[in-house]
């Protein structure tokens, strides 16, 4: 697939959007750390068919204004949650990475606002040795270092890419080496301090979730999906076979169809 530049209109709560599909239910789509919304954009295309889809560049990415000094994830889901609370209706949404956290976060605080969540790709209770990582690359971004994407797309996409991931490694390289780099370093040190929702939020959450990952994901584990899945009482486990990190961008057919899947069974 060839990733493209979306182009974005001005969205609610001053987060820049792309904007697809003319009917049926709202879908929100939220990014990962450093990347753009156009991580989505074979799910937006897809989506699209039947859906009202938006995705938004995430505060501080883009055109999206910044959140302030010393953000919380709370502060990230709730200009999500201004956003979604102008459509008409409560939306389905999907995050990838942070966004996953935002997400679940959101069917935990907010959920007259959404019908189901789609957590891609998620953390939950780290090990020691994945938070001191974490944190060391976001204390070097506050720092003023730039990013080391020598470390960083390999843990994506393995050693040697090929074929999609190749592609979908090229595309993250250039959206990651184009952040704005305040905006990155704040989200990075929320995402690193992160270690998913807390685990009595989670049991009470009543939405529907999806909680999916990739076989060979380091980061965000199959062994954290299924715990996640485990304690919400509404919540179903997908661990995508022969993947990585970046589900939406290297295994698009199959993010779809699981998508479309799990939709169509929040709305039925």
């Amino acid at each position: 697939m060839e990733w493209k530049n979306w182009p974005r209109i001005p969205g609610p709560s001053q987060l820049d959007m792309i904007q697809a599909g003319d009917h049926g239910p709202p879908v929100v789509l939220i990014h990962g750390v450093g990347l753009r919304a156009d991580t989505w954009g074979a799910q937006i295309e897809t989506l699209a068919q039947d859906y009202r889809v938006y995705a938004f560049d995430t505060p501080g990415r883009g055109g999206s204004a910044p959140v302030g000094e010393n953000p919380t994830l709370a502060d990230y889901t709730d200009r999500f949650a201004e956003a979604i609370a102008t459509l008409d209706e409560p939306a389905l949404v999907a995050g990838h990475s942070m966004g996953a956290l935002i997400v679940l976060d959101l069917g935990i605080r907010y959920p007259a606002l959404v019908s189901g969540v789609a957590a891609l790709n998620g953390v939950f209770r780290r090990s020691d040795a994945a938070k001191k990582g974490a944190q060391g690359r976001a204390a070097d971004l506050t720092a003023g270092k730039s990013a080391d994407l020598g470390a960083t797309l390999p843990r994506w996409f393995g050693d040697t890419p090929t074929g999609a991931y190749k592609s979908a490694m090229e595309a993250c390289r250039e959206w990651l080496l184009g952040a704005e780099h305040t905006g990155y370093a704040k989200a990075y040190t929320v995402f690193a301090h992160a270690d998913g929702p807390p685990t009595d939020d989670l049991a009470a959450m009543q939405c529907p979730a999806l909680i999916l990952t990739g076989e060979h994901e380091t980061g965000s584990t199959p062994a954290m999906s299924r715990e996640m899945a485990r304690i919400a009482p509404n919540a179903e486990c997908y661990i995508m076979a022969d993947a990585n990190h970046m589900l939406p961008m290297t295994h698009p057919d199959e993010t779809n169809r699981v998508l479309l899947d799990f939709f169509a069974r929040c709305t039925g």
